[in-house]
This record gives structure tokens, C-alpha cells and sequence, in this order.
């Protein structure tokens, strides 16, 4: 039996799936807290050059460097204390050189992407199909942490994801190409149409460009089918949610809702469960 061979157990390929997983989890947290803050530095330099200035003379800033340290004491973060959940969890939920409380998004998103990781080894099996599922989950949790804290949706993610979703279709690897495209297209000018259609009728945008461009690029993944369910899950969960904010936290009607998340959520659903769901209704209906 081959390396390769071994590495295709189910029970192995899940196990190190999940494991992998967590890791990746670690550098999401990353993203999420520093691309943001990178698209401000380029939107205020390109600002300042427009107005004939010097751009903002900070330190660099990229997703790499500087090595991770504490928000508030700058403490450098050190190898054992970034171990995926267990660090968060020997330091007690804190800084161990001032004390400050860490978030504990940070255990959750690495924690919820070794189980999505594994959940992708364990639906797909060894193949392509699983190492994609993967990328698609890291970018879909990337992109509801981002979107709850800065209502934005990266291109820098986004375009990339939906270029991805039309390259591995090439051969079929969850729909054909024929399926890919249509999807992307659709994905995008449904939505559009929608904003266009709230901003007529109230002179307000509903909604971002960003959300088009996820549904576009779920659409490339997933194929045109699946973007009803996709439409109908993400509309139901965000009025049930956006009615729940309003009514037991007390947030105002003017106070804007990411879409974003109840996107990523039902594309993540459709990617699992999409076909037979899919299949069911249609059963139903005929």
C-alpha cells in the first residue's frame, strides 16, 4: 500500500482533514482581523493621491507580517501560545503577558473549521472534490466573520473564489462548466436586479455590490440549480434573524444587516445537501 494509498482511509483523511483544518482556522482569524484593515490603508492612500498627497507613512501591514501580538500590551504572540484552540484554552482565554481577555471567536473559527474540513473528508471521500469543498469553506467563514464586523465583502476574496468555482468546474468537479456559468452570471444580475428594483421603489440601497459577487461566485461553485435554494434559505434565515434582532435585542429598523453570512450559510448548505434537497421538492412538485 502506498503513502497515498493510506492517506485515502476515510478515518485517516478526516482525522488529518479536521487537524488541518483547525490550522487554517488559525490563519482565517488572521484574515479576518487584518484584511479589512489592509483595504483601509489602500482606500486612504489612494485617497491621498488623489488630493495630490503622501500617502500615510505607516508600518506594513500584510497578512504575513508583522508576527501576531497583542492588541493591547503588544506582546509578540510566541509558538505555544498559538497552538489552534489548546493555547486559547491553557491561557485561560487571555493575554498571558497583560491579562486582556481574547475573544473567543478565535477558539470558534478555528474550531469550526477543522469540523467543516472534516465534514468535507467525510462527504466527498479523497479526491479533488473535498480538497475544493475545503477552500470554499475557509473563504465562506472568512467571509461571514468579515461581513458581521465591517459589513464588507472583500473582492480580494470574492473574485478570486468565483474564478476558482469556474476553473474546477472545468471538469465537472461539482457541476459542468455549462451548469458553472450560467450560475455566475445568474448569481450576480439576480441580485442586481433586486437592488435595482428596492432602490427604485425607495431611493435605498438594500443591499452591496459584495453580496452579487458571493452569490456569483456560489453560483460558479455550485451550479445554477442550486441558486434557488440558495436565495430562499439565506432570505428565510436573515428575516427570521433580522425580526429576532429588532424584537429581543432592540435594534432599530435603520440599523443595516449583513447579508453576506445568511449567503455563505445557505451555500454551505446547497454544497452538502443541495442535490437531494433539490430532488425532493421537485419530486413533490411532479
Amino acid at each position: 500500500m502506498t503513502a497515498l494509498d493510506t492517506l485515502a482511509q476515510p478515518a485517516l483523511f478526516v482525522t488529518l482533514s479536521a487537524v488541518v483544518g483547525l490550522a487554517i482556522g488559525s490563519f482565517l482569524n488572521v484574515v479576518i482581523h487584518r484584511l479589512p484593515k489592509m483595504m483601509e490603508r489602500d482606500w486612504q492612500a489612494q485617497c491621498a493621491e488623489l488630493r495630490g498627497e503622501k500617502a500615510p507613512d505607516e508600518p506594513a501591514l500584510t497578512l504575513l507580517r508583522p508576527r501576531s501580538r497583542c492588541p493591547a500590551c503588544g506582546h509578540q504572540i510566541g509558538a505555544l501560545e498559538n497552538v489552534p484552540v489548546v493555547s486559547w484554552l491553557a491561557l485561560g482565554g487571555k493575554c498571558s503577558a497583560c491579562k486582556t481577555r481574547i475573544s473567543a471567536r478565535y477558539p470558534i473559527v478555528e474550531l469550526l473549521t477543522g469540523v467543516a474540513f472534516g465534514c468535507a473528508a467525510w462527504h466527498f471521500g479523497f479526491g479533488l472534490a473535498a480538497l475544493a469543498a475545503m477552500l470554499f469553506l475557509a473563504c465562506m467563514i472568512a467571509l461571514t466573520a468579515i461581513d458581521i464586523d465591517t459589513q464588507l465583502l472583500p473582492d480580494a476574496i470574492t473574485l478570486p473564489l468565483l474564478w476558482a468555482g469556474l476553473l474546477l468546474n472545468l471538469e465537472g468537479t461539482f457541476v459542468d462548466l455549462r451548469a458553472a456559468v450560467i450560475g455566475a452570471a445568474t448569481g450576480y444580475l439576480l441580485l442586481w436586479g433586486v437592488y435595482q428594483a428596492f432602490k427604485l421603489a425607495t431611493g435605498k440601497e438594500g443591499m452591496g455590490y459584495g453580496d452579487f459577487k458571493l452569490l456569483a461566485a456560489i453560483g460558479a461553485w455550485l451550479g445554477w440549480q442550486m441558486l434557488p435554494l440558495v436565495v430562499l434559505a439565506s432570505s428565510f434565515v436573515g428575516a427570521v434573524v433580522g425580526v429576532a434582532l429588532i424584537v429581543l435585542a432592540r435594534r432599530g429598523r435603520e440599523v443595516p444587516i449583513p447579508f453576506g453570512p445568511y449567503l455563505a450559510a445557505a451555500g454551505v448548505i446547497a454544497l452538502f445537501w443541495g442535490r437531494p434537497m433539490t430532488d425532493y421538492y421537485v419530486r413533490q412538485l411532479f
